[in-house]
């Protein structure tokens, strides 16, 4: 399957990032058959047609609200200083199915700016890879005093590595707790960890910590041991 990203309703319209891509550097050609999805479910599937610079699709087949996976998994994390090792999570997270992504500033993160731009497009660039139909949603980076605002403590777990203070172990977790979530989230902390303040404030709104195992892991590695976790739960 060739899966390219465009608008299905109320027109079918590829992308004309994806209009370049077809033309200058797959160099395909006018009959070709593809499949077009617009992130939110949706899948076309039909052959190429050419009018000039402009690509456009010949449709014989509308697919409408796919099945999209189920449990939904929503990671925050703090970006990286090497913010290559963040763009390597994300592109692995969401090859296994994540659902959100929402990049938070915390005491001891030390990049404080990312291009948010370059890290949705990478998260098409993932999605189409993996033959996703409903692509993650990528939230602007913000504060963690604001995001822990709107937290549900029901389905929210945090992720750090402070050992004196009380944590379940993530494949401990029981699964009558987690049976009746369909979509939950995970905070995961900067290179210097959450500080103890953060652990706090997220204990006192009913957040549970969890443990990742006995060693320590990088952020990004943190960040995508719970999209594995979480990808073996789909199936």
């Amino acid at each position: 399957m060739k899966l390219f990203f465009g608008q299905i309703f109320p027109e079918i319209i590829i992308d004309s990032d994806e209009q370049q891509h077809i033309t200058k550097v797959l160099r395909m050609r006018e009959g070709e058959e593809i499949f077009l999805t617009d992130g939110k479910g949706n899948l076309a599937k039909g052959t190429l047609v050419f009018e000039g610079k402009k690509v456009s699709l010949n449709v014989s087949e509308i697919k409408e609200n796919l099945p999209d996976f189920s449990p939904k998994l929503h990671i925050a994390i703090a970006p990286t200083k090497n913010i290559d090792r963040i763009e390597f999570f994300l592109e692995k997270a969401v090859e296994m199915g994540i659902s959100e992504v929402s990049f938070i500033l915390t005491e001891q993160t030390e990049r404080k700016n990312i291009s948010i731009e370059k890290l949705r497009k990478q998260a098409i660039g993932a999605s189409k890879q993996s033959l996703r139909s409903h692509f993650p949603k990528i939230n602007d980076l913000q504060k963690f005093s604001e995001f822990i605002k709107n937290l549900n403590p029901e389905n929210t777990f945090v992720a750090h590595c402070n050992e004196n203070l009380e944590r379940i172990s993530l494949n401990a977790l029981q699964e009558s707790q987690l049976d009746k979530i369909e979509a939950y989230t995970f905070l995961i902390g900067p290179e210097g960890d959450f500080s103890d303040k953060e652990i706090q404030l997220l204990a006192e709104k009913g957040v549970k910590a969890v443990s990742l195992g006995n060693q320590r892991l990088r952020t990004e590695t943190a960040g995508i041991f719970v999209a594995s976790w979480n990808y073996d739960k789909m199936f």
